[in-house]
């Protein structure tokens, strides 16, 4: 009897061990470590995301998680990196919206198709980009700005982007043809080296996201002049967007999402996606994320699925109408 009773019990401590670790199976093989690529070099904005939601998932993993850094291209190495990974839950990709969506619209070959070569895991947050000044410039507005660029630029003024053929580029050329002065895009690889250029004064103004500006902008070191979005953000209140600026049809926010390869069964994709809604619920880091200026929400895998299309057709036709050229 006792030897029933204890063949019983340790039947039931090991449904029970496996019932409440449902990710050991996927990811505690043999100790494998999770390796999170991201396409940006340490120090931005999406760096200092993946290594705080990935210290969290570790511990709802249950093995480490590694934040890789694989910057250039605007992302292309981190993304070809993906693509050559194994499908067996050891790589993952956090990525925002430009390296997913908008390269392979304005890349002839950037080395990967992201319908055919990544799989959606789990969305995570959105987020405006916003028009900056460095501290050296005077300006204290985009209708100021517009005035210096006119008077001490000689109508013709310099604007960092975190990465050609991007989202900011593309607002950099809007915003010039809309307020009638020749604002030319100087491409860095990643926000970390525009970001040390702006705050040297070595550039004037910068097109990035929210969590690359804000807080700078709240010591001071650096003025958010202008967000996309339809409506003022929280965290600025007193910073107009752009289609108040008079520029429609901007509204489309960017989004960052886990992406995995190819071929990745849905018995890793769910227990990653509910590790990181996991995550995501912990007071401490949505504060933080919010405090960067994300909107925080967890999407599902068809839900980001849905979201990746809907932005890549906004784009999409944007990119087309400005007359770009895949190079």
């Amino acid at each position: 009897m006792r030897s029933l009773l204890k063949r019983r019990d340790v039947l039931r401590w090991a449904g029970a061990a496996a019932w409440a670790s449902p990710l050991i199976p996927a990811f505690a093989q043999s100790g494998k470590v999770v390796k999170l690529l991201v396409g940006f070099p340490a120090g931005g904005g999406t760096d200092a995301i993946a290594r705080l939601l990935g210290e969290k998932l570790k511990d709802e993993l249950g093995v480490p998680v590694m934040v890789e850094n694989k910057p250039g291209a605007g992302g292309q190495l981190a993304a070809q990196a993906l693509k050559a990974a194994a499908p067996d839950g050891s790589t993952f990709f956090l990525s925002h919206d430009h390296t997913i969506s908008i390269l392979p619209l304005v890349v002839k070959n950037p080395g990967y198709d992201s319908a055919r070569d990544f799989v959606p895991v789990a969305g995570f947050a959105s987020f405006p980009n916003a028009l900056a000044l460095s501290g050296g410039t005077p300006a204290r507005s985009m209708a100021e700005y517009v005035a210096w660029v006119k008077g001490a630029g000689g109508g013709k003024g310099s604007v960092g982007v975190p990465a050609p053929a991007s989202v900011p580029e593309f607002l950099v050329k809007v915003l010039g043809d809309k307020f009638s002065v020749d604002l030319v895009s100087v491409p860095y690889r990643g926000s970390a080296p525009m970001m040390a250029d702006m705050l040297g004064n070595q550039i004037a103004a910068g097109v990035g996201s929210i969590p690359d500006f804000i807080e700078n902008h709240r010591s001071g070191k650096l003025r958010v002049v202008a967000v996309m979005g339809a409506q003022r953000q929280a965290l600025l209140p007193d910073v107009p967007t752009l289609s108040e600026l008079g520029l429609a049809g901007f509204d489309e926010l960017p989004y960052y999402g886990v992406f995995a390869p190819a071929g990745t069964p849905k018995g890793v994709i769910d227990p990653f996606s509910a590790a990181l809604a996991k995550v995501l619920a912990l007071p401490d880091v949505r504060d933080r994320l919010t405090a960067m200026g994300l909107a925080v929400g967890h999407m599902s895998q068809s839900q980001l699925a849905d979201r990746e299309r809907a932005y890549t057709g906004t784009w999409s036709r944007i990119i087309k109408a400005s007359g770009f050229q895949p190079q």
